[in-house]
């Protein structure tokens, strides 16, 4: 094949694994297929039964939980956010758009999560929340994080949805948590989110939030008589078809999990001599984390090896891709005062990292295609 050839095995595939088609039918034919209908309903019940939270609203967007959050904390101008330098961009955008600034965080070297020995010097008088985000759906060390400042913590757990740290569900360990269904996600409805919220206190608000600024979840409740403008909002409801499909995923959570562990464990397993031998990095899991399965990759010596390797996978017909790219060297990151240097590991790991096919759908035959055509690339 040349360098050309048409891609046989793509990055990402969304797949049907349950009554998606059916619960799509069933939405249509209930005539509700706006926000909050039945499908939206049993999707809130599922993950606030099944992880615990005191509530679960779907929004259109893991971007839009998190604007939600900014919201409920009411972040203002001069308001600081520490974040770290290595995730995408939505996670200190929806800050950023309330007037805060970013104090991007490095990370460590063995999960690549906000590394929780280097926020504290990064505390001060102006700092309104650190956000944790799970990469690859491995914890943070949500312990030292919590005990390092009273401050309100906010878990990104865009990849780690069924995830645990300490045995605790990711998404449970803060004030706000956002999810993602986005189609690159374990379970996917195409474009869609969710706000975990863990108090009460906070949840009459972010409904009101959610619903336009309106208290429109009491006037449905019977709570009150006619709803009206009360607060800040927006549109943050997807449609209850899109419910409907997600619902159809979330119930078939246990095989779509099986399946995303039996592909990463195959990943691992026989690539480790090969990653030995090559000098490259594979990721790492601590003992007292529960990985979601979310995404398998790569730590290539250099960036050289890690563009070579994408070429030589393109070749043969297979997609893989880097992720994301430091946040602080980014236009906007050099905005706020970022520069080389600033969070030096996070830099060198976006150079090196290469992420491989990943999803349900992903064949045995297909894997060992993936990773025959790894192994026969040399560094």
């Amino acid at each position: 094949m040349n360098e050309h050839s048409p891609t046989i095995i793509p990055f990402n595939r969304s797949s049907l694994v349950g009554k998606e088609m059916d619960y799509l039918a069933q939405a249509v034919a209930n005539g509700h297929i706006s926000g909050d209908g039945d499908f939206s309903k049993r999707c809130h019940r599922l993950l606030e039964e099944t992880l615990g939270v005191k509530k679960a609203l779907l929004t259109t967007s893991c971007t839009h939980a998190l604007e939600m959050a900014a919201m409920l904390l009411d972040v203002q101008p001069g308001d600081e956010i520490i974040v770290p330098s290595f995730t995408f961009v939505s996670t200190i955008n929806a800050f950023v758009l309330r007037g805060a600034a970013p104090v991007f965080a490095d990370i460590r070297s063995d999960t690549l999560n906000l590394d929780e020995d280097k926020i504290f010097s990064l505390i001060t008088k102006r700092t309104k929340a650190i956000i944790a985000m799970h990469y690859g759906g491995v914890s943070c060390e949500m312990n030292k994080i919590s005990a390092l400042a009273n401050l309100p913590l906010i878990e990104d757990n865009a990849h780690g949805l069924f995830g645990k740290f300490n045995g605790k569900f990711l998404g449970t360990l803060s004030q706000f948590a956002t999810l993602s269904f986005h189609e690159t996600k374990n379970f996917s409805c195409g474009e869609g989110g969710a706000l975990l919220l863990n108090r009460e206190e906070d949840i009459e608000r972010a409904e009101i939030i959610r619903e336009k600024g309106t208290n429109r979840s009491r006037f449905f409740r019977g709570q009150v008589d006619k709803y009206s403008w009360v607060d800040i909002g927006s549109s943050f409801l997807p449609s209850d078809m899109l419910a409907a499909f997600l619902l159809g995923q979330l119930e078939e959570r246990e095989r779509i999990q099986v399946k995303r562990k039996e592909i990463w464990q195959t990943y691992y397993q026989q690539l480790t001599d090969w990653a030995e031998m090559n000098k490259v990095g594979l990721p790492t899991i601590p003992a007292h984390c529960e990985q979601a399965y979310h995404l398998f990759y790569l730590l290539m010596p250099s960036l050289d090896a890690r563009q070579k390797l994408i070429k030589h996978l393109n070749r043969l017909g297979i997609m893989s891709v880097f992720h994301y790219q430091p946040l602080h060297l980014s236009p906007m990151g050099r905005k706020f005062g970022g520069k080389i240097g600033d969070c030096p590991i996070t830099e060198q790991i976006s150079d090196r990292l290469l992420r491989l096919p990943f999803y349900f759908s992903l064949s045995e035959t297909e894997q060992q295609i993936i990773i025959n055509s790894v192994r026969s690339f040399n560094c």
